[in-house]
């Protein structure tokens, strides 16, 4: 299998079967997140300890598969990181996404790095892009206790 094909593969899963997807048990933050132009909407939940780490991340949410697919992803490689460490792979992640870059952060295991690449080729479709960070923002909000939802258009 070439890798556009497991790219592929692994985005349609995370698409059809997100992780994740329910409300975490004992969050104490969250955001709401708000794509109008696509209409994806998304509801992330966290419990992060008095150190800022992610104890646990869960979203709810409806969208296109892009969109669940990298809410779903993002909750995999998100949860027992420290929030720094969080909003460095999130920097990565889009600058990947803006620049058609490799991901180059070493606290990615392989397998996480993978995921995180399979959606490298939104950066073909500008408006995608949107799609696909749309849960990132609004886990970076939740974080540090915005009460607004977090909208791609403004």
């Amino acid at each position: 299998m070439d890798i556009k094909e497991l790219y592929k593969e692994i985005v349609l899963d995370h698409g059809k079967n997100p992780r994740n997807k329910k409300k975490c048990k004992d969050f104490n933050q969250d955001a709401k997140g708000h794509n109008p132009l696509c209409g994806d909407k998304v509801h992330v939940f966290l419990k992060l300890n008095q150190d800022k780490k992610v104890e646990d991340i869960s979203f709810e949410g409806e969208g296109c598969a892009i969109s669940m697919a990298s809410a779903s992803i993002m909750t995999e490689t998100i949860k027992g990181r420290d929030f720094n460490v969080a909003k460095k792979i999130l920097e990565h992640f889009l600058h990947m996404l803006k620049e058609g870059s490799k991901l180059s952060i070493n606290s990615l295991s392989e397998e996480e790095n993978i995921r995180m690449m399979s959606l490298s080729g939104v950066k073909r479709f500008p408006m995608r892009v949107k799609c696909a960070t749309l849960a990132w923002h609004t886990f970076v909000h939740a974080a540090e206790g915005g009460n607004e939802t977090v909208n791609t258009e403004k």
